[in-house]
């Protein structure tokens, strides 16, 4: 009888193998047949789930953006429904925000493939579409973790500027973290946070 393959499990597989290659050699190395050898398959396995790299790289790159943003939603309502300018709200705001961190070995993958891939759309037209949502989704949520931290009153354009000051924090963060771990630890990390937050708070 033949062997039943789940495809979207051989599909994660073979993103998986992605992220890896890009975290340690660069997205330049990611061809079908390197992906294909990192992910233990034929070039004709991977092949028979993506017509060919563009579609295999694009798939990924939307593949990080919908577990990080599937992270954060995640964690959103802690956020929205703690009490406003609590202790409570404050911890889960910095929970949510640090799951934008590579402040572990998996989110370090996944920063590292989703600053390649961003950098790589400027010049690589069809993976312009999923850089422009990861950006859209990522600025939403962040912009309504600034509306929960800001006094009700506060203009819009105020909210506006707010969440992409956070939204520059966290992408300086992210790159020192990634370039400099020893020194931009997670703990840094979080003091870094922290003091912004209290910028924001009241």
């Amino acid at each position: 009888m033949p062997k039943i393959v789940d495809a979207g499990a051989r599909r994660q597989d073979v993103v998986q193998a992605v992220l890896r290659i890009i975290a340690v050699d660069g997205l330049e190395r990611a061809s079908l047949r390197e992906v294909a050898d990192e992910a233990g398959l034929a070039v004709g396995s991977v092949r028979h789930y993506f017509d060919g790299s563009e579609e295999l790289l694009a798939y990924s790159f939307g593949t990080v953006v919908d577990r990080v943003v599937g992270r954060l939603e995640g964690l959103l309502p802690a956020v929205q429904e703690a009490p406003r300018a609590s202790l409570e709200q404050r911890q889960a705001v910095l929970t949510l925000l640090g799951g934008m961190l590579p402040l572990d070995e998996e989110t370090a993958v996944e920063a590292c493939a989703l600053l390649a891939f961003k950098n790589a759309a400027r010049i690589r037209p069809f993976l312009a579409a999923e850089a422009d949502r990861s950006h859209r989704e990522v600025a939403a949520i962040v912009g309504g973790v600034v509306a929960t931290v800001l006094p009700d009153d506060e203009a819009q354009e105020t909210l506006v500027v707010e969440a992409e000051r956070l939204l520059a924090t966290l992408d300086g963060l992210c790159m020192h973290a990634l370039l400099q771990p020893g020194w931009m630890t997670a703990q840094m990390c979080r003091d870094v946070l922290e003091r912004h937050l209290e910028g924001l708070e009241p």
